[in-house]
């Protein structure tokens, strides 16, 4: 039975589907859940990160929860009736900057598909709950990430 749907756009190449089963793997996840992932250009997720967070500047990655307080719980549809489709529960949406990412594996020496994984595995994290706005929160956060991405072979 499929655990984890996704909803993303043609442009983004990467394998969304692996990411988001390792980030529902490190977190332990059993319900069944969906997300959508859409690839935007860098005027886009400006104007959207400037409306949204108040920060004027291209950013890598933005995400959209739908829930709130389900960091470190388990997310099941029938504690949470109202957000769900089907018996899944929509957790929300990330948004990804394509060029941002280019630019990126070309900083870190990685490639493409890696930065565009890393950046979904980021934003499956900000939609269960997790941030980064302290320290403590930061490393807990690139930890599971990373593990995700050596679920997926995709170290740097």
């Amino acid at each position: 039975m499929e655990k984890i749907t996704i909803s993303k756009n043609k442009k983004l190449s990467f394998d969304a589907k692996s990411v988001a089963n390792a980030v529902y793997s490190v977190l332990n996840q059993t319900g069944k859940l969906s997300v959508e992932i859409n690839a935007v250009d860098k005027e886009y997720i400006k104007t959207l990160n400037r409306e949204t967070r108040g920060i004027d500047r291209v950013t890598d990655v933005l995400s959209y929860p739908t829930l709130d307080g389900i960091r470190y719980k388990t997310v099941l549809a029938k504690d949470f009736p109202l957000d769900s489709n089907r018996g899944r529960v929509f957790l929300g949406s990330i948004l990804i900057c394509e060029d941002v990412a280019m630019e990126q594996a070309k900083s870190f020496g990685h490639s493409y598909e890696r930065e565009l994984s890393y950046l979904c595995a980021h934003g499956l994290l900000h939609l269960f709950g997790y941030d980064h706005m302290i320290e403590s929160d930061d490393v807990e956060m690139r930890a599971l990430a990373d593990r995700a991405m050596e679920i997926l072979n995709l170290t740097r």
